[in-house]
């Protein structure tokens, strides 16, 4: 199995507990989420749509929401590729082992979570000391 996921998707996975914009969206991101846990799945990262965002409802024209929004989503994207090789294929399982060392405390994720609509609810935020 091989997923396409953003950057920023891997903190939102690590976190995610079954909210979502849609029923759809939720169903699509229960899979996903399913699929990363498996030693088979290898991850191609990017800063654009992927198989999360293939089921969202705000994806239109290829763009989330807005020019905007979608800027801002792009740039949370691209903080956590400054610290993972995005042109590199990874295992999963592996990949998501040094997402758990990298983005250990609310400090290394404070760029990318902190005005996220769903920090109050994400256990992978949730879980994070205040300081390294």
């Amino acid at each position: 199995m091989k997923l396409t996921l953003r950057g920023h998707h891997l903190l939102c996975l690590k976190g995610f507990q079954g909210y979502g914009y849609s029923e759809d969206f939720t169903e699509n991101m229960i899979k996903v989420n399913a699929q990363r846990k498996s030693e088979n799945t290898t991850v191609h990262l990017t800063n654009s749509p992927d198989d999360i965002c293939r089921a969202c409802p705000n994806l239109k024209d290829n763009v989330c929401e807005d020019e905007l929004h979608n800027r801002r989503i792009v740039e949370m994207d691209n903080e956590v590729l400054k610290k993972i090789d995005p042109s590199k294929e990874y295992n999963s399982v592996e990949l998501f082992e040094k997402i758990d060392d990298i983005f250990n405390s609310r400090e290394s994720v404070s760029e990318i979570c902190f005005n996220c609509m769903w920090h109050e609810k994400c256990l992978f935020y949730q879980k994070l000391s205040n300081n390294r």
